[in-house]
Order: C-alpha cells, then sequence, then structure tokens
C-alpha cells in the first residue's frame, strides 16, 4: 500500500488528478495521471470548494489507459458524504487569544446538528483543545 499525492498543486503537473466524482455515497470514481497506482493504494484528494481541506480514498480497482499515456481511472472507498458542504469557522484560544480560522466538512443532509462535531474533529485534528466552549491553541496546552 503507496500513498500519493493528489491534492491540487502547480508544482507536479506530471501527477495530477484529472476528476473526482461520487458514484454513491462513500464510492468513488478518481481520473488521474501520473503515478504508479494499484489495488489498495491510498490516494490524497483536494475537495472541491476547499482551499486546504483533502480526504483519503482506497483505491478498489484501477485501470490504466494506453491513451492518453500515463491516464487511470480507479474506484475508491472513502467518506460517505450524502451533501458534502464545506464551512469556515473561526475560534479564539481562551487564554492568549489567537484566532483560527479554519475550513471544515459537513455532510449537510445531516442537519445543522452535525456541525458541532465535525468543527470539533477539525478543531483537534490542528492541535488544538476544547472542553465545552472553551478552546486552547497549541501553545496554551498544558504539556503532559
Amino acid at each position: 500500500m503507496v500513498e500519493h499525492d493528489f491534492r491540487y498543486t502547480l508544482f507536479n503537473p506530471q501527477h495530477t488528478l484529472i476528476e473526482c466524482r461520487a458514484l454513491v455515497p462513500g464510492r468513488y470514481q478518481v481520473t488521474g495521471n501520473g503515478g504508479s497506482i494499484k489495488k489498495d493504494d491510498v490516494l490524497l484528494v483536494s475537495l472541491k470548494g476547499s482551499k486546504t481541506l483533502s480526504m483519503r480514498l482506497i483505491v478498489q480497482t484501477v485501470r490504466h489507459l494506453i491513451n492518453p499515456q500515463g491516464q487511470w481511472v480507479a474506484v475508491a472507498s472513502g467518506p460517505a458524504f450524502k451533501e458534502l458542504e464545506i464551512l469556515e469557522w473561526q475560534v479564539k484560544c481562551d487564554s492568549c487569544e489567537a484566532l483560527l480560522d479554519f475550513e471544515f466538512a459537513v455532510d449537510s443532509s445531516l442537519g445543522n446538528k452535525a456541525r458541532q462535531p465535525a468543527a470539533s474533529a477539525r478543531i483537534h485534528e490542528l492541535g488544538w483543545s476544547s472542553q465545552g466552549e472553551r478552546h486552547l491553541c497549541p501553545n496554551c496546552q498544558p504539556t503532559p
């Protein structure tokens, strides 16, 4: 199993993601160029409409195309969103008042109740801690 980074970048144009579309929630068709993609490999792909978010997809099947050379089509599994929504929120450290502007992805079909847990999970991914309504940046967290 190899991890391939297909997040949007202008630094590696020979290794690009052409299309990623949902077939059904949790199952995606990915078309790309470059890399040596195999079954069970992991693809990191940018989320459409996001500046910083990506998702991990696990390749189930892959078909390498003869023409154009280097292009492939894969079916992969990943997060199951019915209606993907990218939101931008901001939190402030309750100790030093540092601000964190962040994006997170949520399944909007689950309603507003899904926003807070998704935002909390993203804050933790970025190294912040939260207890109820209190937030602490990485610099203000107690050392274990």
